[in-house]
């Protein structure tokens, strides 16, 4: 963008002006009722930020208003493409210039997974970027972290863009109905009606990415299996893209089942969130060993997502930020954690 003035001492203050192109929608890029610039001035508290057309001045310490013109040209980028912005997407692009990275947030929230059911699904935080990057380039990718931060989300996406792209001929779903144990059998109804609740979730997303009326005709073909851990086990899976959701309820027995199912040109991800174990006291949960056993080994990624990924609700992630400051506090708290999940409590 044009812009004029400069100052060679970073403190220093500076009046800055930068012309928006006249191909990006200004209404776009303020956002609705002047949302995403009313965000870009509560990230930037220090920075008068004035626009009158598609003239946007800023006056302020000299960084402040350099970064500051650096995000109104990213979010212009993303505005050109028509990608819709919100605050929050002002927040994640802030969070981006400020961190060690090469990449771009223009280049992250325009990136494409896949088109469907009338809009695109798209990466919206550096280490989302990061973990589908790592699902296109490897064979096997460990996707951990806490809930909201897409781990399953964005690996089904990556799964339903290989089929339609030809790249695999089905898609495996599988997770561990571990919170039903033993007492499947006590469950009323069928088979599938019993394991139903765990594979719900699966279902849904599903439904978010595919026609619903093409779901039953690719689960009756076998192009998409839904099934329990348990039935992964004697196969082999060839030109597949295969998911393993909440793996933390895997045993280290059950984490080398699954992935000795890999077979030739198919793909596995395997999500999960290591601080949500419903494992039986006194069992591993697979998911936690698993990086140590497979260290060094190439082809095999582990992309850890942290709550600076949670694109939920913002209380999400100052929830999973407490509970994290909670769980490395004082003694007495793990004390109370650990007398908690002898009472039955998560870990």
């Amino acid at each position: 963008m044009p812009h004029s003035d400069d100052a060679s001492q970073p403190d220093a203050m500076l009046h800055h002006q930068i012309t928006v192109p006249d191909d990006v929608p200004m209404v776009a890029l303020l956002g609705r009722r002047d949302e995403v610039l009313r965000a870009i001035e509560a990230g930037f508290s220090d920075v008068d930020i004035h626009v009158r057309g598609n003239v946007v001045t800023f006056a302020g310490p000299a960084g402040d208003v350099a970064l500051a013109e650096r995000l109104v040209d990213e979010l212009a980028q993303v505005a050109r493409s028509g990608e819709a912005l919100t605050a929050d997407a002002v927040g994640r692009a802030i969070r981006m210039l400020t961190a060690p990275t090469a990449e771009r947030p223009a280049d992250v929230l325009t990136f494409d997974i896949l088109s469907a059911r009338g809009r695109t699904i798209r990466p919206k935080t550096l280490g989302q970027k990061a973990y589908v990057d790592a699902i296109e380039a490897n064979t096997i990718t460990f996707g951990v972290g806490p809930a909201g931060t897409g781990k399953t989300y964005l690996a089904m996406a990556k799964a339903v863009h290989a089929l339609q792209s030809k790249r695999v001929n089905r898609i495996v779903l599988t997770r561990p109905a571990v919170e039903a144990g033993e007492r499947l059998g006590y469950l009323p109804g069928t088979l599938n009606e019993k394991i139903d609740p765990y594979l719900r979730p699966l279902y849904d997303a599903l439904h978010d990415m595919l026609e619903p009326e093409s779901i039953p005709k690719l689960m009756a073909a076998g192009t998409i299996e839904v099934a329990p851990l348990a039935y992964m086990r004697g196969r082999t899976l060839n030109d597949a893209f295969i998911i393993l959701d909440e793996a933390q309820n895997t045993s280290p027995e059950q984490m080398k089942m699954f992935l000795t199912r890999l077979g030739f040109n198919s793909k596995v991800v395997v999500t999960g969130d290591v601080t949500q174990v419903d494992l039986p006291s006194g069992t591993s949960s697979g998911l936690r060993v698993v990086e140590e056993i497979l260290v060094g080994i190439e082809d095999v990624a582990f992309c850890r997502l942290t709550s600076a990924d949670v694109v939920r609700h913002r209380l999400v992630s100052e929830i999973i930020d407490a509970y994290e400051r909670w769980d490395a506090g004082p003694t007495g708290n793990r004390a109370e954690r650990r007398a908690a999940q002898r009472r039955g409590g998560r870990s």
